[in-house]
């Protein structure tokens, strides 16, 4: 990236970082995904009870390696072995957590979340429970306005995540929503979220590199 995109790139980081904090959200900047642990360690404490929403950035910036190093109590979804059931108590147990880290599928430049769900779990927690929530998302998530936050859904998060998650839902072969109704149906619960009542409570950690879906 030269020199002219990297600037323009800032302005729209620094304007959407500067909507979000008037959203009550804080909002940080890394520049790359290797900055992106030092600001999560003065975020939580050692001890701390922690999960995660799924999410391919979090793999890419290493959180869910730190988290796994042994100084947090983390509620580890990916955990191997774990049966259905005892994944869904995780997903429950996750809204008494310290820190729920998760990812965003849109970040408006107006300083909002975009979110789309198929078991819920994600949105349910960033909107209640965890004492913080965590969100972690490349500039390739930030977006003008709603409009192009719901598309950006439509036409690169939700079929990636399909084709990830192995869905059989149209969108996977066609790259574009399809308005689908079948079992591999992902897209269940939207959720806009904008200016917050619990200052702080959200904080959002905007990196200079593309990450994730």
């Amino acid at each position: 990236m030269d020199e002219f995109r990297k600037a323009n790139l800032k302005q729209h980081i620094d304007k959407t970082i500067k909507n979000l904090q008037k959203n009550n959200m804080d909002a940080y900047y890394a520049p790359t995904k290797e900055d992106v642990l030092k600001q999560v360690e003065v975020l939580i404490n050692d001890g701390n009870t922690v999960s995660c929403g799924g999410s391919m950035t979090l793999f890419e910036t290493g959180v869910i390696d730190f988290l796994r190093g042994g100084r947090f109590n983390f509620l580890d979804r990916y955990k191997e072995g774990l049966s259905r059931e005892e994944v869904e108590q995780i997903f429950r147990d996750c809204f008494s957590a310290d820190a729920y880290f998760v990812s965003t599928n849109a970040v408006t430049e107006e300083g909002e979340l975009y979110n789309v769900d198929g078991n819920g779990n994600r949105v349910a927690a960033m909107i209640y429970g965890p004492k913080s929530v965590i969100v972690i998302a490349g500039y390739n998530k930030i977006v003008t306005d709603r409009d192009a936050a719901v598309e950006r859904v439509r036409s690169i998060a939700a079929p990636a995540n399909a084709a990830r998650l192995s869905c059989p839902s149209p969108c996977v072969k066609s790259g574009q929503c399809m308005d689908c109704a079948g079992d591999g149906h992902i897209c269940c619960s939207y959720v806009f979220l904008g200016r917050q009542r619990a200052k702080g409570r959200i904080k959002v950690i905007l990196v200079g590199e593309e990450l994730g879906y």
